[in-house]
């Protein structure tokens, strides 16, 4: 059974809706006060039925949804009639705090200097991107919402959220995340940063809008790799060259590098591997073991076969304490050659899951 099968019959829901909310001076967790915030949002399916907050990864945006012309990175994941369905609740989605797809960040201006902040953009973390979405929902009039979801770094929000503001969600669903990022996360994130950082085109942080910044190309690549597990690149691209010099994976590789670097900012890039990196639940709070305790809302953790960044048996491990704290929560494990990606395809194969937890 396709997604598609599932939307047969079912009216086609009202197109989503994209602005910004001004959220005002944020406080960082620095002690930084970040002035006249903004966060571009999607906002997709039934006004004023309960809602689903979804949080984007790494490269991804606010285009949860998005349109038949446009589709958006979950579209089979969510609409009318899907796992997810628009008829029955309504779906926001913030670009995050520091992005660059409209919320206030590296491209932005700065209202002080009323220069673009590049890279005089102040650190931030997870818990920054959180504290924002959640003032952002409140300048909507939502208070609590039905549920929270997300992957990788949508996951590290997921997280935070629930322990931050235990009353704020119902149900937690953390896709592909660990309370903490591995050494390992760091090591390729570290690999990324220094491709970007020590491109001469990157002029400190401080280029143009027509530098091409060959090593955010570079830094793509090598998170690819780390996304899908090996056995998936051995099937797909078995060897073949592309021309006598090119193997074919080498040119998919090259390709989905030039296709980030055209539409994502470099030090948006920069900052928001800095977000993944501070990634830790138990930072201030006696260790992620403790801090879950604080969570109130049921929780689902979905773990992906294969995931060499979020490996499932560490996904399952916080489910595991969660129940052991007395909390409601399950876990399931997806089989995919797709690994981390996994969130991102075959919805088959784990929507119903979100289905019957919604």
């Amino acid at each position: 059974m396709n997604t598609e099968d599932l939307s047969i019959g079912v009216e086609p829901a009202p197109p989503p809706e994209y602005g910004k909310i001004k959220v005002g001076d944020l406080r960082l967790e620095s002690g930084i006060v970040l002035e006249d915030v903004e966060l571009a949002f999607e906002r997709a399916g039934k006004k004023g039925a309960p809602v689903i907050l979804v949080c984007h990864a790494l490269t991804g945006n606010q285009y949860t949804v998005g349109t038949q012309q446009q589709p958006g990175w979950w579209h089979g994941l969510i609409g009318p009639g899907l796992y997810i369905d628009t008829n029955e609740y309504e779906v926001i989605t913030f670009n995050v705090l520091g992005g660059c797809s409209g919320s206030t960040g590296p491209t932005s201006m700065n209202p002080l200097s009323k220069k673009t902040y590049q890279y005089n953009f102040p650190k931030i973390t997870i818990r920054d991107i959180v504290d924002s979405q959640v003032l952002a929902l409140r300048k909507l009039g939502i208070h609590k919402i039905k549920a929270a979801i997300g992957g990788s770094l949508g996951g590290m929000q997921v997280l935070e959220l629930a322990i931050a503001y235990p009353d704020f969600s119902e149900l937690i669903v953390p896709i592909a995340v660990t309370p903490y990022l591995s050494d390992y996360g760091i090591a390729f994130n570290a690999i990324g940063r220094n491709a970007i950082m020590q491109d001469p085109a990157w002029k400190s942080g401080f280029y143009s809008e027509d530098d091409r910044i060959a090593g955010l190309e570079i830094a793509r690549m090598v998170g690819m790799v780390t996304y899908r597990t090996g056995s998936m690149f051995n099937q797909r691209f078995k060897r073949e060259l592309k021309d006598e010099e090119t193997f074919q994976v080498e040119s998919y590789l090259k390709y989905q590098g030039k296709k980030l670097s055209s539409r994502f900012d470099a030090n948006s890039y920069l900052y928001l591997l800095g977000a993944m990196d501070s990634h830790d639940i138990g930072r201030g709070r006696q260790g992620w073991k403790k801090a879950i305790q604080q969570i109130t809302a049921k929780s689902l953790l979905l773990g992906y076969t294969g995931d060499l960044l979020y490996p499932p048996e560490k996904v399952k491990e916080i489910a595991e304490a969660l129940k052991e704290a007395g909390k409601e929560a399950d876990y399931v494990e997806v089989s995919t050659d797709f690994g981390h990606d996994g969130f991102l395809a075959e919805f088959p194969k784990w929507g119903g899951i979100l289905q019957s937890a919604l």
